[in-house]
């Protein structure tokens, strides 16, 4: 994720970072550009259609469809960042439900070699989880406190061992049942918030659709200089890519946010979360 000021105009106007949808639309850019020129010049001066009532009017139906598409691609934008902010929403969770399961371990005033079995168990199952969202393997260090079977859903491998060690200190006596039920509570969290998760990163938005966007926009784009030639001359050349730029980068966006778990620069920051979350439940069982 890219930590920025939002308070600075002059960068984002005049800076070109690598997250920038020009990067990625600039060839078709081009071509449009060029097709642009070449109806320009064709219509201007050979085929002198400029008088012509039904052919001036076809940027009536770019009007209308104009709207159609601008609500399309508000949809698409917003269903977009909701599963960004939801995924969000869920890491916030395990940071939370992580804490608080340290704490409470912590309280527990267990010996040494239970708190370094839950020091390491509790963040190793945010950097598995972080790891599975991306198709991915953990097995991290120190992994024999935790034994791992590479060839299956290591998540929940982790939260078993976490949940077994409960019940093993409970039968130990070494915590008591009331204890057990508080502390169980904490521990099947990160199991509802990994299905939370798979649920994003799972279900993309429907083929049929994103395909129709995609296929929508580029016709959109084609047929403007058709219309639009005849009152603005050559400056579709450069009106027309700008208008492709627009839309198209909706479209990029939200394909780019719809799985935020990922590694592009606008997904959410995942390893600083699990960092972090090494981080405090060490200071707090350290």
């Amino acid at each position: 994720m890219i930590n920025y000021n939002p308070k600075e105009w002059s960068h984002f106007i005049f800076h070109i970072h690598k997250a920038d949808t020009f990067r990625k639309l600039w060839p078709l850019m081009l071509g449009v550009a060029i097709f642009s020129g070449l109806i320009a010049f064709v219509e201007l001066n050979y085929l002198k259609l400029a008088e012509t009532t039904y052919i001036k009017n076809v940027g009536m139906m770019h009007n209308l469809l104009g709207f159609v598409i601008s609500m399309l691609l508000v949809f698409r934008t917003n269903t977009s960042y909701d599963r960004w902010w939801d995924g969000r929403k869920l890491l916030g969770a395990l940071t939370n439900v992580s804490r608080n399961f340290a704490i409470k371990i912590k309280a527990l005033n267990l010996d040494e070699d239970e708190n370094t079995f839950f020091k390491y168990a509790i963040p190793k199952y945010a950097f598995a989880l972080k790891e599975h969202l991306r198709e991915k393997q953990y097995f991290g260090k120190d992994s024999f406190l935790i034994e791992i079977d590479g060839g299956k859903h290591i998540p929940n491998q982790v939260a078993t061992s976490i949940i077994s060690r409960l019940y093993a200190l409970q039968a130990s006596n070494k915590i008591s049942q009331e204890q057990l039920i508080t502390l169980n509570t904490d521990a099947t969290q990160f199991t509802d918030i990994c299905g939370g998760c798979e649920r994003i990163r799972n279900t993309p938005i429907p083929f049929s659709y994103s395909a129709f966007i995609k296929k929508f926009i580029f016709i959109y784009v084609i047929t403007l200089p058709f219309g639009w030639v005849f009152s603005l001359g050559y400056f579709v050349v450069p009106i027309v890519p700008f208008i492709l730029y627009v839309l198209a980068s909706l479209e990029l966006i939200a394909e780019e946010i719809e799985n935020p778990f990922g590694v592009d620069a606008n997904d959410l920051p995942v390893d600083q979360i699990c960092n972090n979350i090494e981080k405090h439940v060490g200071e707090i069982l350290g």
